[in-house]
């Protein structure tokens, strides 16, 4: 029989996708004022996977990526979910979002990120918000699935992911 015990603290990050003119600077006040201090923030990579935003948030959208210095627990991520929610809600314009916020967070073992779409790879956690296994880490490396969104199994992706799960795992020792 196994013993229950609390899983580890896992590092928060956030994609945010935008129309390349468009991004709010006061965004990353909101987030770190819920979330604590950011510590790493990629540059802008463009997004051209889907077409799916196009409709909703223009053209020539593009991506980054940030990271937060506070570890947070894993059930907690519901709860950024429902924070991101509300705050592409606030900066709509007539009903259309100007920013797409996907939280997620590293483990040791994988990358999951939130989401408000059940699939049959997404558990349920609750309040409307399911579990997307994304990477799995295996050989020294993040790995992509058969679901994973492209863009996410790009190498400069791969490569940042990697290098946060170092620092993550630094982090962790010092917790």
């Amino acid at each position: 029989m196994s013993t229950p015990r609390p899983a580890e603290a896992v590092k928060l990050l956030m994609s945010i996708i935008y129309a390349g003119s468009g991004f709010p600077e006061d965004l990353l006040d909101a987030l770190s004022g819920k979330f604590g201090v950011i510590d790493f923030i990629s540059a802008e990579m463009p997004f051209h996977y889907t077409d799916y935003y196009t409709g909703e948030m223009g053209s020539s959208l593009v991506r980054r990526f940030i990271f937060f210095d506070t570890l947070i627990r894993p059930e907690s991520l519901p709860d950024v979910k429902l924070f991101t929610n509300d705050v592409e809600n606030r900066y709509s314009e007539k009903g259309n979002r100007r920013v797409n916020i996907d939280p997620g967070y590293i483990s040791p073992a994988h990358m999951i990120l939130a989401t408000g779409k059940g699939y049959t790879h997404r558990p349920y956690l609750r309040d409307g918000i399911y579990a997307d296994l994304t990477l799995m880490y295996r050989e020294k490396s993040f790995h992509p699935l058969p679901w994973t969104y492209p863009d996410y199994a790009e190498k400069p992706v791969m490569e940042m992911l990697n290098r946060m799960r170092v620092k993550y795992l630094m982090q962790l020792k010092q917790t």
